[in-house]
C-alpha cells in the first residue's frame, strides 16, 4: 500500500477516481478580495492509516517575488516504513494574485518506484508540457497537453482552496492539471464540525472534493476541514479508500 503527502493523496486519489469523460474545466477562480497567501509559513500533519501512527507530512509556503512556492515532503515512520518506505518531495510555482500554476516538480520514492517528474504550464501557447525520469531503469517521457484558461495542480489546489469564500451548502470548482488532464474538482462545503488536534479544538467547515460525473464505484472519498474563519487553514484531511483509511491530523503551525 501507498502512503503519499498530504495534497497529493487527496487529488491523486480524486483525479483517478473521477469519471471527467465530457466535461470543460472552469477558469480558476481568483481569490477573494483581502486574501493573501502566507509569505512564510510551515505546516506539519501527523498521519494516521487506520489506528496506525503511519508517517509525517511537513509543507512550506514560501514567496518568491510574485509568486506563491510551496513544497511538501512525506516520510513513513515505524512499522508501515518497514512495511513499504516512503520519501516523497514536491513542490509548486504559483502566480499570488490568480493562483495559476507555473510549474510542479515531483520527486517519489515509494518502495522500489523512483521516479522524477517537472509539470510545466505554458499559458502562451495554451499547453502543458511534462518531463518524467525513471531514476530506477533510466527511461524518459516527454508528454504535451492542451490546456484552457488558469489552473491549479494536485499540490497546491488543497492550499488554493482556502482563498475561496467557503460558504456552507456552497460549491466552487478548481481546475486542477495532472500530466495529460485537467479535472475539474467541485469543491462541496457539507457541514460545521469541530475537531480535535494535536494542535488543539478547531471550529472548521468540512469539504468534500467530487465532480458532476460522479466518483467510480469502489474508489472511495476524501474530506477536507478548513477553520471556519478568515485563514481556511486545512487542519484535518481524511481519504476513504478501499485499502484502508488514512487520517492527517495537523501537529503544528509555524511562521518559519
Amino acid at each position: 500500500m501507498k502512503k503519499r503527502a498530504l495534497p497529493m493523496l487527496c487529488f491523486c486519489a480524486l483525479a483517478l477516481a473521477i469519471l471527467v469523460q465530457g466535461q470543460q474545466p472552469s477558469d480558476l477562480t481568483p481569490p477573494r478580495a483581502g486574501f493573501n497567501f502566507p509569505q512564510r509559513q510551515t505546516l506539519t500533519y501527523a498521519i494516521d492509516w487506520r489506528v496506525f501512527p503511519a508517517g509525517t507530512s511537513v509543507i512550506h509556503f514560501e514567496q518568491v517575488g510574485d509568486k506563491e512556492q510551496i513544497t511538501a515532503s512525506a516520510d513513513t515512520i515505524g512499522a508501515i516504513n518497514m512495511l513499504f518506505h516512503v520519501d516523497d518531495h514536491f513542490q509548486s510555482t504559483f502566480d499570488r494574485v490568480r493562483g495559476c500554476t507555473s510549474e510542479f516538480d515531483k520527486k517519489t520514492v515509494e518502495g522500489r518506484r523512483q521516479i522524477s517528474s517537472t509539470l510545466r504550464m505554458d499559458y502562451g501557447q495554451s499547453k502543458s508540457v511534462m518531463d518524467e525520469k525513471n531514476m530506477v531503469n533510466g527511461q524518459n517521457k516527454h508528454l504535451e497537453a492542451p490546456i484552457q484558461g488558469c489552473l491549479t495542480d494536485l499540490l497546491s489546489g488543497v492550499f488554493f482552496a482556502s482563498s475561496q469564500p467557503l460558504e456552507l451548502g456552497k460549491n466552487f470548482v478548481l481546475p486542477v492539471a495532472d500530466a495529460q488532464h485537467t479535472v475539474p474538482v467541485i469543491m462541496k462545503v457539507e457541514s460545521r464540525e469541530e475537531i480535535k488536534t494535536p494542535l488543539g479544538t478547531f471550529k472548521t467547515l468540512r469539504v468534500h472534493p467530487t465532480a458532476d460525473a460522479g466518483v467510480v464505484k469502489n474508489r472511495g472519498d476524501i474530506w477536507i476541514w478548513y477553520t471556519d474563519d478568515d485563514r481556511h487553514l486545512p487542519v484535518q484531511m481524511r481519504a476513504r479508500l478501499f485499502w484502508g483509511t488514512i487520517t492527517f491530523r495537523l501537529v503544528s503551525n509555524e511562521n518559519k
